[in-house]
């Protein structure tokens, strides 16, 4: 099966490619995504953080508290070993069986974090979103409405632009408009299909 390792720094433009594969038909995987599912209500991940931490991680409806969650491991980090030896084999699992059950001609795995986590291992191919730092920063502060200090400190626990773009196999540029960048997507979803032929 042709595995592409989607990747890119923070406000690189990911989520715009994995939404134009998956609008091609192609089977999107996404470990972010991934990783709120093993948590979710009737999860055993989900007892588990409960039965650790207390009744108080949890909302009012009985959701995870994901800011309490992360300020209790950004403090702490035996809590945050505790928590990544829960999460990490699940999350895996997960992945692992989506990646199984789809039948696309190839899938895409979304995952900002695929070559720090040495995650390129289970890809056929590296996909790098680029995009100059300044731009990155400029958009992420609009997305996310948050201060550049923040941006540049999640920036900094990337991989440095320079050795992606060494461990990619395929790049795509973003820094035109969305149209052009899709318009790069259907090229390489061509390539990809002679590939699988």
């Amino acid at each position: 099966m042709l595995i592409i390792g989607l990747t890119g720094g923070i406000g690189s433009g990911k989520s715009v490619v994995s939404d134009k594969f998956n609008s091609l038909g192609i089977t999107v995987v996404d470990a972010d995504v991934a990783s709120r599912t093993v948590v979710e209500v009737g999860q055993p991940a989900l007892s588990e953080i409960e039965s650790h931490f207390g009744p108080n991680i949890l909302t009012k409806e009985g959701v995870l508290d994901r800011a309490q969650l992360r300020e209790i491991i950004a403090s702490d980090s035996e809590e945050r070993i505790w928590l990544e030896s829960v999460l990490h084999p699940r999350i895996g699992d997960q992945i692992a069986e989506e990646l199984a059950e789809s039948n696309s001609p190839y899938t895409v795995y979304v995952a900002p974090l695929l070559l720090e986590t040495n995650s390129q291992k289970m890809c056929s191919r590296v996909l790098v979103v680029d995009v100059p730092e300044e731009i990155q920063i400029q958009r992420t502060a609009k997305r996310d409405e948050v201060s550049e200090v923040q941006i540049e400190k999640i920036a900094s626990a990337q991989m440095a632009r320079e050795e992606r773009l060494e461990k990619a196999d395929d790049v795509l540029l973003n820094t035109g408009t969305i149209k052009e960048l899709e318009e790069q997507v259907l090229k390489l979803h061509q390539q990809y299909l002679e590939m699988v032929e």
